[in-house]
């Protein structure tokens, strides 16, 4: 199906695109709460503003849409066909942008955990990683 989509109402549709309280994120949030981790939102005094923040483990998590991302999943691989010369730096410089935050987190002495939209159809599998990740 191909998208036939005027350019005003594709960018009305990319205005409604939220950065913070996704479905994703709220996903994660909901559950890490309900097995009892206590967290912070989007600090933005840290690298890349993580979703959520976890100060005495020093631990974040970024929830990533796969997309805007660029996970190597099917939805992650799609690409923009029209205005490919705008589209196509802009998410390469997210995902840059995201390698950079993990790495200064980590110089920091900060754990960073990457779940990815694709990744919250198990809720048993998130779980684990949630805990594994986060620990006791």
């Amino acid at each position: 199906m191909t998208d036939t989509l005027t350019p005003a109402a594709r960018s009305e549709r990319m205005r409604q695109v939220r950065g913070k309280d996704t479905r994703p994120e709220m996903v994660v949030r909901r559950l890490a709460h309900r097995l009892g981790y206590r967290f912070r939102l989007h600090r933005r005094e840290l690298p890349g503003s993580p979703d959520l923040v976890f100060p005495a483990r020093r631990a974040v998590i970024f929830v990533h849409g796969c997309f805007w991302h660029q996970h190597d999943c099917p939805r992650g691989a799609r690409r923009p066909a029209s205005n490919a010369s705008y589209w196509h730096p802009k998410l390469a410089r997210n995902v840059e942008r995201d390698r950079e935050a993990r790495q200064r987190l980590e110089s920091q002495g900060w754990r960073a955990l990457v779940i990815w939209e694709c990744e919250m159809r198990s809720a048993d599998e998130l779980s684990r990683r949630l805990t594994d990740f986060l620990g006791d």
